[in-house]
Formats: structure tokens, C-alpha cells, sequence
């Protein structure tokens, strides 16, 4: 099956860099990166390390992962696997391969967990960690007697065919949470595999500063009630 990788980057000149050579190592058929409107040289990393640019002018990591959505959907008709990566190198990108396997076999959706894997010290903030477990109680709440989650990983891969089911529409901190409960909501087949966590190359947009972190908690319980 075609394995395509799509990765929202703002301000990443420092890390794309490595984040392309090593999903350059695995068998995947196309790797895309939306820019989404850094103002640094973004831009001349991801032509050099050979990867589909695409330009998302609008803010938000759900903006840009919608401009790569529309991209694939309007590239490939036939089933794919559509996998996702940060593009800070806290991920080890190389690890989406055993994502795209399992989804490949046996799953519709796949999700990295940070939190059953080995993560560097410090590489996920207390406050980023508390409020990912407390999401994920919430799911496991609102949906009972479905699959468990344990993180809100940004590494993830889902059959295209279930994501056009799931019609996702979050343009910023709200993405990954949607696309984890709309799973649910659709009693997909889930399956989680437990993935390394290292410290990101620059400072994090979301977590890393108070303000960026307080958005991002009102946005999850907000996502919580809008898509249930």
C-alpha cells in the first residue's frame, strides 16, 4: 500500500533537516511538509532534503494539516496509509515505520504513545503530560467501551478512506484531539505503539511557554465537548 508522510513546519530550519534524512531511510513513496508561512529558511531545508513543499499561509497546525490533507486527496484516489510527523525532531521519525505496519495489517488508525515509550528527561513538560492524561480519561469517560488512549501523540497514521470519513476541520491546537475522538466516535480500529520522545530541536510553539500551553488546555477541553 503507498505511504505518504505529511508534516506541519513553522520556524523549523534547524530540525527538518534531520527529520527528512531519516524518513529518507524508510519505504515511504512521498513525504510532504507544509510550511506553514515560517519566516526563517524553512523552506530551503525542505527543497533540499527533497520532500513535496507546500504553503499554508494561514496559522495553525491544523491549518497546515488540512492543506496537506487536500493535497492527498486530490492526488491519490486509491487507499493509502497517511502517516504524521512533527517536524522538531522530538519524534525519532524513523519509528513511524512500525505505525505504518501495524496500520497496514491490522488497524484503520495508529497513534505513537510518548507515554508508553522511553522519553529523554524533560522532553515532555509536567504541565503538556498531566493535561494529556486527563484527555484521555475524558475519551476513555465518553466512550467506555472503546479503545483506551494514552497520549495525544502527534505521531500517528490512518487509512486515507477513514479520514475523509472523520472530515477534520481543527486549525490549530485542536487537531490532534479531533482526530482521536471522531476516531472513537467512528469505531475505527485503533491500536497504539509505544514510540520514543527526545527533547525538540527550539522551542516548542505550544508547550513551551505558559501562554502557548494555557491556549492548548482551553482548546482540549473544548475539542472534548465540540466533537463527543
Amino acid at each position: 500500500m503507498i505511504k505518504v508522510v505529511i508534516i506541519p513546519a513553522y520556524n523549523e530550519e534547524q530540525s527538518i533537516g534531520h527529520v527528512l534524512r531519516d524518513l529518507n531511510t524508510l519505504n515511504i513513496d512521498e513525504i510532504i511538509v507544509v510550511d506553514n508561512n515560517s519566516t526563517d529558511s524553512t523552506k530551503e531545508s525542505i527543497l533540499k532534503g527533497g520532500a513535496t513543499y507546500l504553503l499554508e499561509k494561514k496559522m495553525g497546525y491544523g491549518s497546515a494539516c488540512l492543506k496537506g490533507l487536500e493535497y492527498v486527496f486530490n492526488k491519490y484516489d486509491q487507499e493509502i496509509l497517511v502517516g504524521f510527523v512533527d517536524g522538531d525532531y522530538s519524534d525519532n521519525p524513523a519509528e513511524i515505520k512500525m505505525l505504518f505496519n501495524e496500520c497496514e495489517k491490522t488497524s484503520d488508525f495508529c497513534l505513537g504513545s510518548r507515554i508508553r515509550g522511553e522519553s529523554e528527561a524533560g522532553a515532555l513538560f509536567v504541565h503538556a503530560s498531566l493535561g494529556n492524561k486527563f484527555a484521555c480519561l475524558v475519551m476513555s469517560k465518553l466512550y467506555p467501551k472503546t479503545f483506551r488512549y494514552s497520549d495525544l501523540g502527534p505521531m500517528r497514521v490512518i487509512k486515507k478512506s477513514k479520514l475523509k470519513e472523520l472530515e477534520m476541520v481543527d486549525q490549530n491546537f485542536g487537531w490532534t484531539i479531533e482526530m482521536q475522538m471522531k476516531a472513537l466516535k467512528h469505531k475505527l480500529k485503533i491500536c497504539e505503539i509505544p514510540v520514543s520522545y527526545k527533547k525538540r530541536i527550539g522551542k516548542s510553539k505550544i508547550s513551551g511557554s505558559i501562554v502557548g500551553s494555557f491556549k492548548a488546555s482551553v482548546k482540549i477541553l473544548y475539542s472534548l465537548y465540540l466533537y463527543f
